[in-house]
């Protein structure tokens, strides 16, 4: 016996029971009903010792059956609303209003309130037998408030050859959800399967259709949990010691459950109501905690980075926060913030997000969804809306709203807020956190202090007349009145600069963590790669220079629009859709093609409709792009996405999407962000793809589904090294690399100024008109800011004409330092308004200066014919993300000092560098060996005659027999070629008609 209570799964249990006994809980061994599925004297003893005043009035009325009365209608308002909402509200019995349960209130104001608090029964009961069908069924543990159950727990021990698997079983299968402590939502909330290594959870008992999730901490960057530092306790205790302690699981009751509800379509695409019941992951409930207490803790004013990963839970987690951070109060008693404005860079606000903390907050006029204007958003800051959800792009339009509303009400108003301490909660940082819409952000938010600070700046340096200066200068900086919580699964380097602490984040949850607790499915498993050989011949007699890098992106979209390529790849793809990912999820699979532009998912769906009706398969297409779309074939011809799509319009589309009638949607830069379809299976990929867009994009794969058991992705364009490299700087977390030196700016500055395009007084004249006073201003200010603009436009035209390579890497260098200064001034407290003058008249200088004349474009489709072409897979299999092999982020670095304008190169010799680029890796040295062979062929006598006196064809005949000689005279210049010539008929027949069409043009231009 000894032994067995020593390793056996009972002393695992003490463990539990005496920590919890000793931190709060008291053990319940009172008689259980059943069928009620509670402990009836501890329920009524709450309430009698809680509020006697309401007890004596009932007793009045029901003598001695008031206790029963009071359970029955107990049970009655658990039945019908639920046990979380019977806690958080109470109930009903014969017009009284009884608690069953009180919480800690956000302040420590009302001490009765404290005391009643105190008196919570929070109970734990072991191997508690609770089934009326089959009567020595018990649960391990069973954790109960005032009488009622609350959260079961189901321990095994691997020391005894079971683990947290077989506990996960015993829930499954011989848990019958019917008893009435496991009823959804009306009595038990979740429910633990716990060994000393592991533990997962559920919400919901549904015999074998029980989902579990896990409730790790996480360890070393993925899955699992660490062992005790001390080596004293289990990798589990965290459970007991932390996340079940007695204030916790009340605050867990009050403020984390709650119950969602999302509508849902059917197979059919019929809607129906799902509940589920939300218990937060651990890493949810630990980065909301510990984001509060440091809120409530360091006051206002700070920031804070949460890098969390796709899969992580964070509309659950920003709704938590959001509602945490609109009641939190400090030690004196005293709110941290005035309201809690939460940012979406979605113009069309996330509909989870807003339904996530409606479902949190239900009083009424706590939130509101800003989705109209601006007017809207500047009515809820003025009122102090405690919960504000908005997007970035109406807040430079809020001063002037603000103004208009003083207006209406017959009062005068400079359209400047009171100062207020504001929390904002920004979803997806890595785009929203630099650039002049944020500046406005803070420049509103800032209020009259904000203002009080310019003004004192400007009388400091003399400049009263420029007080607007000063307020530009200041909201660029750090704001005392504001704490910013960013939320993002890539940060970028200025992330972390503007919200990270040392360039780190507050708290992480990795996507190595996320793909191995199975919250999202590793998009990088099943990866294959084609690469298009293809070789472009020169079909027109001119043989014009020009520029290398404009005539590569001109070839390269012939090639990409080129019809045979788009055929061949649309058999590729369909087939592929049609073989494989339709028969994956149940047959609902779906996929996604992602094409470089507009007018190529034009094409492509041209194309795909054309190949499946040929074929008569059951495929239908969507198409996703922006605007419309000009048919560069067919004049005056358009397309727009609507009427592609059969008259489905752009909001619908989605909706649409996920019905069984569509399974493949081709995109144009959209949906490669933000978009949520747990269906979609497949992505084919036709576009270039780097850093955080590669993540960006194909994580729109990786969401999971019950009958989802992986993914996959082709690409035609992509190599998996590259695709690698992008995802591994996200894959357990991204680091901050080298920074930005502040110094850049007043070398920049210095470069700008040297040449003399702009003057001193005339940024001080245009300047003297942009930070007018507001009531000084007037449209007469327009006509004088062009004119002090108008003189360096002048010089750098004038310079441009002379000198444009030099004006080009100018214009570079005007770009840099403005990307520069809004980057820096939003971290360095810069002190010079010499900086910010500059920065607002080369702003706006940059957009008056003309541009270089058009980049040159070239239409190849009459000089330009395709030869041959061929798919040929590369690369088929996983693509391995490996364990701390990251590169940092680096910071800007000084730019605008490359070459300006490419060279050129006759069109012959880029048609072969493009092909090197398709077909192999071979450089400039390896054209070099093809030069001198048409350098050796055209000084030979005898092939100078045959040119003379025969066509093309028929000099190519007598060529072809000597080209092989001259290659093997060469061999030694350049094996490679020679062998690749050799032995590749391919390559050996574009190679030499190539060289037979180069040398006959030569000849026959010197003869």
């Amino acid at each position: 016996m000894t032994v067995i209570s020593r390793y056996g799964e009972t002393a695992f249990e003490s463990v539990i029971e005496n920590h919890l006994l000793s931190h709060g809980y008291v053990k319940i061994t009172d008689k259980f009903d059943r069928t009620r599925a509670l402990f009836p004297k501890i329920a009524i003893a709450f309430i009698q010792q809680t509020q006697p005043k309401e007890w004596k009035k009932l007793e009045a009325l029901h003598k001695e059956k008031t206790g029963e009365q009071v359970l029955t209608d107990l049970c009655k308002w658990l039945d019908k609303y639920g046990l979380l909402h019977t806690l958080r509200h109470g109930f009903k019995c014969y017009g009284r209003t009884l608690r069953i349960a009180y919480f800690k209130a956000a302040h420590k104001l009302n001490s009765d309130l404290e005391t009643r608090y105190a008196a919570n029964c929070v109970g734990i009961t072991r191997q508690l037998e609770y089934s009326e069908r089959e009567k020595k069924r018990s649960l391990d543990i069973t954790l109960s408030l005032n009488g009622i159950p609350v959260i079961t727990l189901e321990l095994k021990n691997p020391l005894t050859g079971q683990t947290v698997e077989n506990a996960k079983q015993q829930y499954c299968k011989d848990r019958d959800p019917r008893e009435t402590i496991f009823e959804f939502k009306r009595r038990t909330l979740v429910h633990f399967a716990v060994d000393t290594e592991e533990v997962w959870m559920t919400t919901r008992l549904a015999a074998e259709a029980t989902h579990f999730l896990p409730f790790n901490k996480g360890y070393d960057g993925g899955a699992g949990n660490p062992p005790d530092t001390a080596g004293r306790n289990y990798r589990t205790a965290y459970l007991w010691e932390e996340v079940l302690q007695r204030d916790s699981l009340l605050d867990l009751l009050a403020r984390f459950l709650h119950l969602q509800t999302e509508e849902k379509r059917d197979d059919d695409g019929r809607k129906f109501k799902k509940e589920t019941m939300i218990f937060p992951r651990y890493h949810q409930l630990q980065a909301v905690r510990l984001l509060v207490d440091a809120a409530k803790g360091e006051g206002v004013g700070q920031n804070y980075l949460i890098e969390h990963s796709a899969g992580s839970g964070k509309s659950n987690t920003i709704g938590w926060l959001t509602h945490r951070l609109a009641s939190l109060y400090n030690e004196q008693n005293q709110r941290v913030f005035d309201s809690v404005i939460v940012i979406s860079d979605r113009r069309v606000l996330d509909q989870q997000l807003q339904d996530t903390i409606y479902q949190f907050e239900h009083r009424q006029g706590v939130v509101e969804k800003i989705d109209d204007n601006s007017r809207q958003l500047a009515q809820a800051l003025e009122s102090a809306v405690p919960i504000i959800i908005t997007t970035l792009q109406k807040f430079p339009f809020v001063t002037r709203q603000l103004i208009k509303l003083a207006e209406e009400r017959n009062e005068e108003s400079s359209g400047i807020l009171p100062t207020r301490r504001f929390a904002v909660i920004i979803d997806e940082a890595h785009s929203s956190q630099s650039g002049e819409t944020v500046t406005e952000l803070k420049g509103v938010l800032g209020g009259q202090a904000l203002q009080a600070e310019a003004r004192n700046r400007a009388q400091e340096e003399g400049l009263e007349h420029l007080e607007e200066l000063f307020r530009n200068l200041v909201k660029r900086s750090h704001q005392s009145n504001l704490s910013f919580f960013a939320f993002t699964a890539t940060p970028k380097h200025e992330t972390l600069k503007f919200f990270g602490r040392q360039g780190e984040p507050f708290h992480r949850y990795t996507m190595r963590q996320a793909i191995e607790e199975g919250f999202i499915l590793d998009i990088l498993r099943n990866y294959t790669t084609y690469k298009v050989y293809y070789n472009l011949i020169k079909a027109s007699n001119n043989d014009p220079n020009v520029e290398r890098k404009n005539a590569a992106r001109s070839l390269a979209r012939f090639m990409r629009l080129h019809p045979h390529n788009i055929a061949q790849k649309t058999e590729i793809m369909v087939e592929h859709f049609n073989t494989f990912t339709r028969h994956k999820i149940g047959g609902r699979a779906k996929a996604m093609v992602v094409t470089s532009s507009r007018l190529e998912a034009v094409r492509y769906k041209q194309s795909f409709d054309k190949y499946i009706t040929e074929k008569g398969y059951a495929i239908k297409t969507l198409v996703a792009f922006s605007g419309v779309v000009t048919d560069d074939k067919i004049k005056d011809k358009t397309y727009s996405e609507e009427e592609m799509n059969q008259g489905i319009r752009e909001k619908e589309l989605p909706e649409q999407f996920a019905t069984n009638q569509y399974q493949v949607l081709l995109v144009a830069e959209k949906y490669q962000t933000g978009f949520d379809q747990p269906l979609l299976h497949t992505m084919y990929i036709d576009r270039r793809l780097s850093g955080i867009q590669a993540v960006q994009t194909l994580s729109r794969l990786n969401r999971i589904h019950p009958r989802k058991e992986d993914t996959f992705v082709l690409d035609f364009v992509n190599d998996c090294e590259e695709i690698r490299q992008a995802f591994q700087q996200f894959y357990e977390g991204a680091e901050l690399g080298i920074e930005a030196d502040p110094q850049q700016l007043y070398q920049l500055q210095s470069e700008l100024e040297a040449l003399g395009i702009y003057l001193h007084e005339e940024v001080e004249r245009f300047c003297e008109i942009y930070f007018k006073p507001k009531q000084r201003q007037s449209p007469a200010d327009h006509q004088g800011m062009n004119a002090a603009l108008d003189p360096a436009v002048d010089r750098f035209r004038a310079f441009n004409n002379e000198k444009p390579e030099e004006a080009k890497v100018w214009r570079k260098k005007l770009t840099a330092f403005r990307n520069l200064y809004s980057f820096l001034s939003q971290i360095i407290p810069y002190q010079d308004s010499d900086l910010e003058r500059l920065y607002i008249f080369l702003r706006y200088l940059s957009s008056k200066l003309p541009r270089r004349p058009q980049e040159a474009q070239y239409d190849f489709d009459s000089e330009v014919q395709l030869e041959y072409y061929r798919l040929q897979k590369i690369s088929e299999g996983s693509i391995e993300l490996r364990k701390s092999n990251a590169h940092p982020l680096d910071g800007p670095k000084d730019i605008g000092t490359a070459i300006a304008r490419e060279n050129t190169v006759k069109l012959s010799q880029l048609i072969e560098i493009i092909n090197n680029r398709f077909g192999t890796d071979f450089n400039q040295a390896d054209q070099l060996f093809f030069d001198q062979i048409v350098e050796t062929a055209a000084s030979s006598d005898e092939l100078q005659q045959a040119a003379r006196v025969n066509s093309a064809d028929k000099f190519g005949l007598l060529f072809s027999q000597m080209l092989e000689s001259l290659f093997v005279e060469r061999v030694d210049q350049n094996e490679v070629i020679f062998a690749r010539y050799m032995n590749d008929s391919d390559f050996q027949k574009v190679v030499a008609d190539w060289l037979v069409r180069e040398v006959y043009k030569r000849i026959t231009k010197s003869g």
